[in-house]
């Protein structure tokens, strides 16, 4: 069974979460400060952790920051839409990913299986990824769009490999820049937008209408390996 931990202050969202969560046969245990949530991350090793952004004692951030002192397992932020600086400093922190309140089940559901997808192949080699038209082979460097191989340039391939590794998961500009370009080109935003551009234009059949190298406004990138067709 898996074992998510929630952490919350308010009694609603735990009572709710907890119930929908035990009838999907999650085991589900609770906490309604970052203290608490750190001492029960280390007494039961969840899965999976849902964190509250912002809580009575510790802040979620620096929760985050406890628990990668030690642990990968998952973290899914739960914010409000007025914190959004936070969130980008939670995705920087070391969470996976974050739903905003009020947020649908289906939604976060979604969310949580993705991300144990990614705790479950963490250590094996994926060398080719094929999404729609798109194959990309890890190994060989390369790129095919319908079967028709892409010159991508060595900084637009740094940028595509490191967005297909994190499929489906929020990568923030800040993760991009210092990835790609190096720990001095964190503020550097301009660069990944001119070349997030040409990679849209080289790998999108719409480039003003992503299918797989989508936008989060204000946060960063998330390759799609789900979602429409492209047209």
């Amino acid at each position: 069974m898996t074992t998510v931990l929630v952490v919350d202050d308010e009694p609603q969202i735990r009572r709710a979460l907890a119930t929908n969560l035990q009838a999907r046969e999650f085991d589900v245990v609770l906490a309604d400060t970052g203290r608490a949530a750190l001492q029960l991350a280390a007494d039961r090793h969840p899965d999976l952790v849902l964190l509250d952004i912002g809580l009575p004692d510790l802040s979620g951030i620096e929760v985050v920051h406890g628990l990668r002192g030690w642990t990968e397992v998952p973290i899914i932020m739960l914010t409000v839409r007025s914190e959004e600086a936070d969130k980008v400093e939670a995705l920087d922190a070391g969470a996976d990913d974050f739903v905003t309140k009020p947020f649908g089940m289906n939604e976060l559901l979604a969310r949580m299986r993705a991300a144990l997808r990614r705790t479950a192949s963490v250590g094996e080699t994926v060398p080719v990824v094929v999404v729609g038209r798109l194959r990309i082979d890890l190994a060989d460097k390369r790129v095919e769009r319908s079967g028709e191989a892409v010159h991508l340039t060595p900084t637009e391939w740094e940028l595509v490999e490191h967005l297909a590794r994190h499929s489906d998961r929020l990568v923030t500009q800040r993760q991009l820049l210092t990835a790609v370009w190096g720990p001095n080109f964190d503020d550097e935003s301009g660069y990944l937008r001119v070349h997030m551009a040409n990679l849209r234009r080289k790998l999108e059949g719409d480039p003003s209408h992503p299918r797989y190298f989508k936008t989060e406004p204000g946060m960063g990138y998330r390759f799609l390996t789900d979602g429409d067709e492209e047209r």
